[in-house]
């Protein structure tokens, strides 16, 4: 919650602030934007068809409330008006935002980490589960009235208690899969990350196993769990090198970035069984995903909803107009990224 100098700012003079929001928000979200706020959604109406930083002017913004949907890159933030002080986004990801344009203009920009670590950690187990049970087939079934009845053979998968799960990315969304997988259904945890965790954390998850390299980590990977960050070393980097190195019949599941995975790559490995099955959140060029993914029976395909829950989405919106508050009450937000 914000801290005694926000609250008092926000009784004071908030109503000034002239904010853009990108996104309409819960109904809950939305009455406090407009209750704090000279708020402005401009996902419908007059200004639906404008360009953001057209609209930033007519309305001499003071801030930007935006999504992950948003590109804003060097020349939206160029051709922002003066007014403009920061841009706080509803994810945790951050990478379609020009973090150096935006320091170049002393524009400050948010994000919300932390808040969606339970909810997005949720998703890739429901990932990993859909894909290790055939979940996608199964719906078919039922839903094309082609289910005859229970048979010894019909749509057996994999059983995930007790099998090896490797994590690439330990961030606090990667640190809670494990907790859950590891603790909840007895895997073997072995994850690679840039550097190891503290002692105090892994002790956390229940059977644990650092990995200094990703050579030293795929082939333990009869489960594989990606929570790492979209840069220059991951972008593409689950390609049919890294592919060869896994398992044969691995369960593939991704709730990080689409552009960390090699699409074409992947989809040779799951026709091949290499992989035998993937559960996916995330798409590299999202909405428009590879349609070769529609084709394959062992994908368990979501749209994209790794927080999409009512309590983490209502967090990450407050965490956002915290820090539009904080910013112009003099103070620096904790999730400040530039």
């Amino acid at each position: 919650s914000p801290s005694a100098i926000v609250r008092s700012f926000t009784m004071s003079t908030a109503k000034k602030l002239r904010v853009l929001l990108t996104q309409r928000l819960t109904d809950t979200s939305m009455n406090r934007f407009h209750s704090e706020f000279d708020g402005v959604y401009i996902g419908e109406g007059e200004h639906s068809s404008k360009p953001i930083p057209d609209v930033a002017r007519e309305l001499e913004a003071d801030a930007l409330f935006v999504t992950l949907t948003e590109k804003i890159d060097s020349s939206v933030i160029d051709s922002l008006p003066e007014s403009v002080k920061i841009i706080t986004t509803l994810s945790v990801g951050f990478d379609h935002i020009d973090l150096k344009a935006a320091a170049a203009r002393g524009i400050t920009v948010t994000n919300t980490p932390e808040v969606l670590s339970d909810a997005t950690a949720e998703t890739a187990v429901m990932c990993l589960m859909g894909a290790a049970r055939r979940a996608h087939e199964a719906m078919n079934m039922i839903y094309e009235g082609k289910w005859t009845g229970a048979k010894p053979t019909t749509l057996l998968g994999t059983e995930i208690h007790g099998k090896k799960l490797a994590i690439v990315g330990m961030g606090r969304i990667g640190q809670r899969t494990a907790e859950i997988m590891s603790n909840g259904f007895g895997m073997d945890v072995h994850y690679h990350n840039r550097r190891r965790l503290p002692e105090e954390v892994e002790k956390r998850i229940n059977k644990v196993t650092y990995h200094p390299t990703l050579d030293s980590l795929l082939p333990h990977a009869q489960f594989l769990s990606l929570h790492c960050p979209a840069t220059p070393e991951t972008i593409g980097m689950v390609n049919d090198d890294f592919i060869s190195k896994l398992p044969d019949g691995c369960i593939l599941a991704n709730t990080a970035r689409g552009n960390v995975v090699n699409d074409d790559a992947l989809i040779k490995a799951l026709k091949s069984k290499k992989v035998f099955a993937a559960g996916l959140d995330v798409f590299a060029g999202e909405p428009n995903l590879n349609k070769g993914y529609l084709s394959l029976p062992n994908v368990f395909l979501l749209p994209h909803i790794g927080s999409a829950t009512v309590e983490t989405r209502e967090r990450m919106a407050d965490l956002c107009m915290d820090s539009i508050l904080q910013v112009f009450a003099g103070e620096v937000p904790p999730n400040k990224l530039a």
